[in-house]
């Protein structure tokens, strides 16, 4: 099988590495004695399988999302039937993550603490164009240190939940263990907050695990092999092997860590068509995006239209049959919590005349492994100064507050999520 050419840092000549990359991967495909045509057939065949299921699904419950009571993750009561479908989904909502009370009172802490550092009268707006690609721009503010951020962070609740998440992928194989299920890693994450009234175009429908990347570096490489050598129907979109040890190039705003799940907690209730997120519930539908610049009808210097330094778009011109499967969440709770499989397309619906709030701070699951560990590191670095964190723009708005969340207020699962314990 012909080698695969890597650039480890981010080409210097980006059109020319593309038609390389594609050439090369056309070439090792062949040579397992099939053709791009028909790997990716058989791809585009399970897309539209799944897809007719979803949108069944959506019409006769409403929505294809899974949905799951925290008391069963804490007790270990899911189901196996349940269980089955989360596989086959990859999202899903939690009830009652957090107390309904409790939510609405870290809302209100977090309003309470950027009024009092006078944030509004600061804030200098976005600090980059990273969803540039996708068209629009969600209300997310760079604030990372509040009390009730980490609080929701370090909670045994949270810890609970990513665990389980956890354990829907396959964290040993090929005699390694690829990531510990049962500890994870601090990743500070900003929040949003969407106020009643407002009007949002919502956000295109992307992906967050990479770019360019995806193609040209080894690690991934070797993570989507069987993407890339023939051997499509041994694809496992569950599987952790070589996905803990690399990273995305770097980007004003990227993802360092590997995560499990992309989510976010409500502070807010949010009814389903009041902007909510939506995703393409498919958890092979990666193989999909890495195969479809592959074909014919894409030029050899383009890969469907990525820009670097910008997010992966996903769209109607290059992914269409992906976006038939895209479903909107159900209503969602204060205190709820919203999960994705970290390699999912997803998107934000447009919203006029939002009715009441639609506030949410994003925290994934993002076990402990190799590349979290080193983020951990840097993630520790932030807190202490109270800068923002490394894979966001340098903002740092938080740095001379005095309310901020500080190191010595960590408890066992905040010390241990950032390597200190």
């Amino acid at each position: 099988m012909p080698s695969l050419p890597s650039w480890e840092r981010p080409p210097s000549d980006v059109a020319a590495a593309v038609r390389t990359i594609k050439s090369a991967i056309r070439a090792r495909i062949e040579a397992s004695g099939r053709s791009i045509d028909e790997i990716f057939g058989v791809v585009a065949d399970l897309v539209s399988v799944r897809a007719g299921e979803i949108r069944a699904a959506n019409g006769a419950a409403g929505t294809a999302w899974p949905v799951l009571d925290y008391a069963d993750i804490a007790a270990g009561t899911v189901s196996a039937e349940s269980y089955s479908l989360l596989r086959r989904r990859g999202c899903l909502v939690v009830r009652g993550h957090f107390d309904r009370e409790q939510a609405l009172n870290w809302d209100r802490q977090i309003v309470d603490y950027v009024d009092s550092n006078d944030f509004f009268e600061t804030y200098r707006g976005p600090g980059d164009d990273f969803f540039g690609t996708v068209g629009s721009k969600p209300e997310i503010y760079p604030i990372y240190w509040s009390h009730a951020q980490m609080q929701a962070r370090q909670s045994e609740r949270m810890a609970n939940v990513q665990t389980f998440l956890n354990s829907l992928w396959h964290h040993t194989s090929e005699g390694t263990e690829w990531f510990e299920p049962d500890r994870n890693v601090l990743y500070p994450d900003r929040i949003r907050r969407r106020p009643e009234g407002a009007t949002s175009k919502g956000l295109g429908a992307h992906i967050d695990a990479g770019t360019f990347d995806l193609w040209m570096k080894a690690e991934y490489q070797q993570a989507f092999r069987h993407v890339f050598d023939g051997s499509i129907e041994q694809f496992d979109p569950w599987s952790a092997a070589h996905r803990t040890s690399g990273s995305q190039y770097p980007s004003t705003t990227m993802t360092s860590v590997f995560r499990t799940f992309q989510g976010w907690t409500a502070l807010s209730d949010m009814d389903h068509d009041q902007g909510v997120l939506q995703a393409i519930p498919i958890p092979e539908a990666i193989a999909y995006l890495l195969l479809r610049p592959l074909l014919g009808d894409v030029a050899d210097d383009d890969m469907c239209g990525m820009i670097p330094g910008q997010v992966f778009p996903v769209t109607e011109r290059w992914h269409a049959p992906l976006l038939e499967a895209l479903s909107g969440s159900p209503d969602i709770g204060a205190g709820d919590s919203v999960w994705w499989h970290g390699d999912m397309p997803h998107a934000v619906a447009p919203v006029i005349d939002q009715q009441g709030w639609g506030n949410v701070m994003y925290i994934p699951a993002a076990p402990w492994c190799p590349r979290n560990e080193d983020y951990a590191a840097a993630a520790l670095a932030a807190l202490t100064s109270g800068a923002s964190p490394s894979d966001f723009p340098d903002e740092h708005y938080e740095q001379s507050w005095p309310n901020r969340f500080q190191t010595d207020e960590l408890n066992h699962y905040g010390r241990q999520s950032l390597g200190l314990d």
